[in-house]
């Protein structure tokens, strides 16, 4: 179904602002056909929520979406910037009709994109993005234009970031508070910068906080989730207990622990996972991870009666198969952290308000919570190509990836896939042996460079 869509990728659209399709134009036929879709009837108004990150190009397309949606008959909401995960809960706490996010998360400034939330605050699913195409590519909604008296009014939401605070310290022991807890926070310049600072204060932390000053320009500038390196240095310069990094739309988290020493999405799901199995909270005994995580998160919960299943990369795919299963608690090694039981997105304010919660009732340090699980060396590579052609119709490249997997059997993995993004090849073998998993990972990477770079 993917391979179908020209304009949504693994985490909705994204590319350049100001350059196809990421155009004022593309947001507002976008806007439009969401909007046609998700009008169920004509016997009441219909609301719409919008919210963005702190990229200078998200006022721009914020307006286009408005107006595609307006023009629709839809109601917009607009919040201003706030979290992602923000969004989502705001689109179902107002009982909207979906919800817009106007965010290139992790990517510089330059890049932007938009995804939506369906009523419940779910990432839309495959089919139905390809159903917003569709509509876009036909032209359904400008075909069957509203009157101007049903055309859709918008205005602005002034108390969305006190409503998403609130939800997010429930999501905290109601017997436990920050006290005595001294944290720096990394809010990447974006989108996580007021709202972050404020849960962490209002329950008692000592707070430093960095990459809290957004100009437009400067968001995930070697700050946030991508860049823990600035973190640590001040987490050992302030004698902290812990560093919280978020990125550019604060749905994902990194750690940093008292040393300065960075703590992976898969160490965090280990911690986190074991501490919900030992207290009987973690549905089916099974964490839910994605196909690049590393194979010492299955030995870790393996060793304490757990289990961990499988998903394709993106969260949105991890999400997908918690609720299929029953599962409660996943997440991906990039830091989206999904607790299904508080909400139904990645959310990095709230992982890190668990990983906290944990730290707490375990007594524990963090350094100490990151040793939950030891890594399998792993090599992960990107490869620049010129197309995507599926690699099992590359003999050079099947080849190599079937050897490698030959080889490794039950030991390793290895795991070639395509940016859903870029065009990049993205290879990751991992095992026992560092040389031995060198060596693979540069036949692999020999035979895309050969065949399709």
């Amino acid at each position: 179904m993917q391979d179908e869509r020209r304009y949504f990728g693994t985490d909705g659209i994204r590319g350049v602002a100001n350059q196809d399709p990421m155009t004022t134009d593309v947001a507002m036929r976008v806007g439009r056909a969401m909007a046609y879709l998700f009008k169920k009837d004509n016997e009441r108004r219909h609301r719409v929520i919008i919210g963005k990150d702190t990229r200078r190009s998200s006022y721009m397309i914020e307006f286009a979406m408005a107006a595609g949606i307006c023009s629709a008959g839809v109601d917009t909401l607009l919040v201003g910037p706030l979290p992602t995960p923000g969004i989502a809960f705001v689109t179902r706490d107002m009982r909207a009709d979906a919800g817009v996010v106007i965010s290139a998360s992790h990517n510089p400034f330059q890049d932007n994109g938009i995804k939506f939330f369906d009523p419940q605050g779910f990432k839309l699913p495959d089919d139905v993005e390809l159903r917003i195409e569709q509509i876009m590519l036909a032209c359904e909604a400008e075909k069957n234009p509203v009157t101007a008296g049903d055309v859709g009014r918008a205005w602005r939401i002034d108390d969305a970031i006190g409503r998403y605070i609130v939800f997010l310290k429930k999501s905290f022991p109601a017997n436990r508070t920050l006290e005595g807890v001294k944290l720096v926070v990394d809010c990447a310049n974006g989108a996580g910068y007021k709202v972050a600072p404020s849960v962490f204060e209002e329950l008692g932390a000592e707070l430093v906080v960095i990459g809290n000053r957004p100009d437009g320009r400067n968001i995930n500038d070697q700050c946030g989730a991508l860049y823990p390196g600035k973190l640590g240095e001040k987490v050992r310069e302030v004698g902290a207990d812990a560093g919280i990094a978020l990125d550019g739309d604060a749905d994902r988290l990194i750690v940093v622990d008292e040393k300065g020493e960075e703590v992976d999405g898969d160490h965090i799901i280990a911690a986190l996972g074991k501490h919900m199995l030992a207290e009987g909270r973690l549905k089916k005994n099974t964490v839910v991870a994605t196909i690049m995580s590393n194979l010492g998160l299955d030995v870790a919960l393996r060793e304490v009666g757990g289990n961990v299943v499988r998903s394709a990369v993106g969260d949105r795919y991890v999400i997908e198969m918690m609720r299929d299963g029953g599962y409660n608690f996943g997440g991906e090694k990039s830091g989206h952290l999904i607790h299904l039981d508080e909400h139904t997105t990645g959310d990095g304010i709230m992982s890190a308000l668990q990983v906290l919660a944990c730290m707490l009732k375990l007594g524990k340090p963090m350094s100490e919570l990151a040793k939950s699980m030891h890594d399998f060396p792993q090599i992960l590579e990107n490869v620049h190509v010129k197309e995507k052609r599926p690699f099992d119709e590359v003999p050079e490249i099947d080849k190599a990836i079937r050897s490698a997997q030959l080889e490794l059997g039950e030991k390793g993995r290895v795991v070639v896939r395509y940016s859903g993004t870029e065009l990049l090849a993205r290879v990751m073998v991992e095992g026992e042996n560092p040389e031995i998993i060198r060596r693979m990972s540069q036949d692999i990477i020999g035979a895309i460079t050969t065949t399709l770079a």
